[in-house]
């Protein structure tokens, strides 16, 4: 004959190693789906998109500082306007991808223009000591700007698929 409390403890050890092998399976499939690219983190960077950004951003601020009268705001208008097609075409948030691919234009804008704007010794000397100050103030810029122009994009996206 058996105690109650013993019936309670072998039903509670089922219970326990049936939620063991559910779990198990549970993880088998999670670790797979994670090697096949399909991770915790997998929709957050897309390296199509950086890539398409990247180009579409370059490609903005050289249309963009091509303008004689407003050269300087031009390239970060177009870095914009690149960050605001992309966000009107795709379906999906691409905020890191644009951010790090009108930073990287800008910064390396900033950096090459200084370099070039300059007599060359002095240039030299100007990016030796301030470099990365440089850089960083057309990363940021540019990196705003990119973010700007996808909101927006995204927004009249929004706008027009929406119901009314």
């Amino acid at each position: 004959m058996q105690r109650s409390d013993q019936r309670e403890s072998e039903q509670s050890v089922d219970d326990l190693l049936s939620g063991v092998s559910r779990e198990s399976d549970e993880a088998a499939e999670t670790g797979r789906s994670a090697s096949s690219g399909g991770g915790r983190l997998s929709g957050l960077f897309s390296p199509r998109v950086f890539l398409a950004a990247l180009l579409l951003s370059i490609g903005g601020l050289l249309v963009g500082g091509a303008i004689p009268i407003v050269g300087f705001v031009g390239r970060f208008v177009g870095i914009a306007a690149a960050g605001f097609v992309l966000g009107l075409v795709g379906s999906k948030r691409h905020y890191t991808e644009v951010v790090l691919a009108g930073a990287i234009a800008a910064g390396l804008a900033f950096v090459l223009s200084t370099l070039f704007a300059v007599f060359a010794p002095f240039a030299v000397q100007l990016l030796a000591d301030y470099g990365v100050a440089i850089a960083g103030v057309g990363a940021a810029s540019g990196g705003l700007a990119g973010l700007v122009g996808h909101y927006f994009g995204r927004d009249l996206r929004a706008g027009l698929t929406e119901e009314l």
